[in-house]
């Protein structure tokens, strides 16, 4: 017999007022367009395909309660895709990868203004983001970016001295960074229960705790089955993030993979003292990258990615609960913040990331299902391009014409990764030669040649990699 789910910190901190789970789906329903998936793509859909069309009649299905996967479990980064404007270029041309990052920088301040509006208390602190280096290796890992950026005419990014960044940061452990002013964080639970309450004003039906069990064609319908229920829709909206990889299509071209936590308690006192004293959130130059921020409380979440590899379909076991890779995490947090040392580590969690290898998402409709619809492989990176995301689905599944339904993350041609088990095997494989690397890195240490050319098979993260 299990027991309740070991819930995030945002999430426990989320629920504490009192939270009355939606109805599970119960007995046959219909719809005009059905969303599997309560999340932030699947709730800005809706809130989306509302706005375009008010008359709309949508449901939500969740199989656990809104926000219960990865938007009640991230690091509440809401950022741009400026730092992946090289990939995106390569993806989808140089016009239409600024455009996108232009519409991603703009979502960012969107969510705020949303926020605002509708009286959603998720702590949007709109302070920007550093990228930052923690050694030598890591130095100028933007310069790249930033050289693909300055021949478009585009310069988001501030170039900070060692001596700012450190200041910034609250460590000089920091040798290096640029910051995006775009940048904002969240509490990212408290965002996704904010969307919820709204999209069930504006009259979206949400059924919780209702698990799709199968999806099946009926004439030009799609019918969504639950344990207790089902819903016939026109137009069916996979927004399942890395839940999505049960279908093989997208499994084909999507490495699932665990990213971790850990919160630490209160210490605004401690944060004052170091000088980190507003909200911007730091990511380093690591392939499996160490991000960071502070809370509105005062404490520090730290979270490290390149966890758990999945080897199956279905997700448990390390990628859900208190995090395995605790200890790994709060070594990488005493790294970098060496003065905290006395500061304890309070909480834990983890969660799975879907990552293709551009590291960008790719929207489309299932083959042997055109009525079918997804938007998956946000990479860590989905609080702010999921605003997008939902104006992609929404005109995708309206049928409109427009620039979202036309962009070029639609239907983009995506390189698959080797079937399993050598895409477990690879996959670890490839991560360690990545942290035996970077642990040299962090040792003032050259990495080893071996290991250096297994590293270009990895999938793109915040760092590009050089194929």
């Amino acid at each position: 017999m299990t027991g309740p789910p070991v819930r995030s910190l945002w999430l426990r901190e989320a629920m504490a007022g009192g939270f009355e789970p939606a109805p599970p789906l119960e007995g046959s329903a219909a719809a005009d367009v059905c969303i599997v998936g309560g999340g932030y793509t699947g709730l800005w859909t809706a809130l989306r395909l509302k706005e375009l069309e008010p008359s709309l009649d949508v449901t939500i299905v969740e199989a656990d309660i809104c926000g219960g996967g990865a938007s009640g479990r991230n690091g509440g980064f809401v950022l741009s895709w400026w730092a992946k404007f090289e990939t995106l270029k390569k993806v989808v041309g140089a016009e239409e990868a600024a455009r996108l990052a232009h519409a991603s920088a703009d979502a960012v301040a969107a969510i705020g203004s949303f926020c605002k509006e509708h009286g959603i208390d998720a702590d949007y602190r709109h302070d920007g983001w550093i990228w930052a280096a923690v050694n030598r290796a890591q130095v100028d890992s933007w310069r790249s970016v930033q050289g693909a950026l300055d021949h478009a005419g585009e310069h988001p990014f501030v170039e900070l001295t060692p001596d700012q960044v450190a200041a910034r940061t609250g460590s000089p452990v920091h040798v290096g960074g640029v910051f995006e002013p775009s940048g904002a964080t969240v509490q990212p639970a408290a965002l996704a229960f904010g969307l919820r309450r709204v999209a069930r004003e504006r009259g979206i039906r949400i059924h919780e705790r209702s698990p799709m069990t199968s999806l099946e064609s009926a004439g030009a319908a799609t019918i969504v089955r639950t344990p207790q229920g089902s819903v016939r829709a026109g137009c069916v909206i996979l927004a399942m993030n890395a839940w999505a990889v049960r279908f093989h299509e997208i499994r084909r071209w999507i490495l699932v993979v665990g990213s971790d936590i850990a919160a630490t308690d209160p210490i605004p006192d401690r944060l004052t003292g170091i000088g980190w004293t507003d909200g911007s959130c730091i990511s380093d130059s690591r392939l499996l990258v160490h991000y960071y921020r502070t809370t509105a409380d005062g404490r520090i979440a730290f979270g490290k990615g390149g966890g758990a590899i999945a080897l199956r379909a279905t997700l448990a076991g390390p990628f859900e609960g208190a995090s395995r890779r605790a200890a790994t995490v709060e070594a990488a947090f005493r790294f970098t913040y060496p003065m905290l040392a006395d500061v304890p580590i309070t909480s834990s969690w983890t969660g799975p990331i879907d990552r293709p290898r551009t590291g960008l998402p790719v929207f489309g409709a299932l083959k042997k299902h055109p009525r079918v619809l997804y938007g998956v492989g946000y990479s860590g990176n989905g609080v702010g391009p999921s605003y997008v995301g939902g104006r992609i689905l929404a005109s995708l599944a309206l049928e409109r014409s427009d620039e979202w339904s036309t962009c070029g993350l639609v239907d983009a041609h995506v390189k698959t990764f080797p079937p399993q088990p050598l895409r477990f095997v690879g996959g670890h494989v490839v991560r360690r030669a990545i942290e035996q690397t970077e642990r040299r890195q962090d040792e003032g240490r050259r990495p080893g040649r071996i290991a250096s050319r297994l590293i270009r098979l990895a999938p793109a993260g915040l760092v590009p990699v050089r194929r």
